[in-house]
């Protein structure tokens, strides 16, 4: 085994998110998957026995936050892709971490084309009479709106003096994860549409939040952190 892949396990194993993380890791040379986590484990000690220096949370939504407050208390650098945390909780995780001297980063959405999405979006918040968000999921995502659509809203709103951007939410067989801003404007509209139909569009982002966490000191938002951009 090379002494120099980094150790990661991956809470929420067995989940749509974490199952298709353990297969892209297992197929990295750059990372090993040293512990596979799931809710019958003590998550606390497993992170002691497994030697990792970061963690994937991959769970459901509303653990992200505790979960993360675990994982820095073992010494371990947490990527929280849970749905559900905020960004106050994710200042919170942010000073635990920089007082372990330990970095991570909580990202709602790991598609490098939706960090794209929300790039134009806040480009064009401000010229627009009205924004509204459609979010769609399939009918299994517990949570709406989706931690996508709230990150998106809370940029437009601060794009906007702090305006309320509306979320309608879908969730139905047949969809994966779509979203869309509508801008509208006196006699014009403008949409902009992102479009998941797989989880492969998050692998790139997922590898790229592993290598921030493992050198980042304290906690940052949003895949962008990780992104050379």
């Amino acid at each position: 085994m090379n002494s120099q892949r980094l150790r990661v396990a991956v809470v929420g194993a067995r989940g749509r998110l974490g199952s298709f993380a353990c297969g892209l890791l297992r197929a990295s040379p750059e990372f090993e998957l040293a512990a596979e986590i799931e809710r019958e484990h003590d998550l606390a000690a497993v992170l002691r026995e497994c030697g990792v220096v970061v963690a994937l949370d991959a769970t459901v939504a509303g653990l992200g936050a505790e979960h993360g407050r675990t994982l820095l208390a073992a010494g371990v650098r947490p990527v929280i892709g849970t749905s559900g945390v905020t960004r106050a909780q994710a200042a919170e995780l942010d000073r635990l971490a920089r007082a372990r001297d330990l970095g991570g980063l909580v990202v709602p959405n790991f598609s490098l084309g939706m960090a794209s999405f929300n790039r134009a979006a806040e480009a064009l918040a401000a010229s627009f009479a009205s924004v509204t968000i459609v979010e769609r999921h399939h009918e299994q995502k517990r949570d709406a709106p989706s931690s996508t659509a709230r990150d998106t809203a809370e940029r437009l709103a601060a794009r906007r003096g702090g305006a309320e951007v509306p979320i309608l939410s879908v969730r139905a067989p047949g969809l994966y994860a779509h979203q869309e801003v509508l801008f509208g404007g006196l006699g014009e509209t403008l949409s902009l549409r992102h479009d998941m139909l797989g989880p492969e569009a998050f692998g790139p982002g997922i590898l790229a939040a592993l290598r921030h966490a493992a050198r980042a000191r304290g906690i940052d938002f949003g895949i962008e952190a990780a992104l050379n951009w």
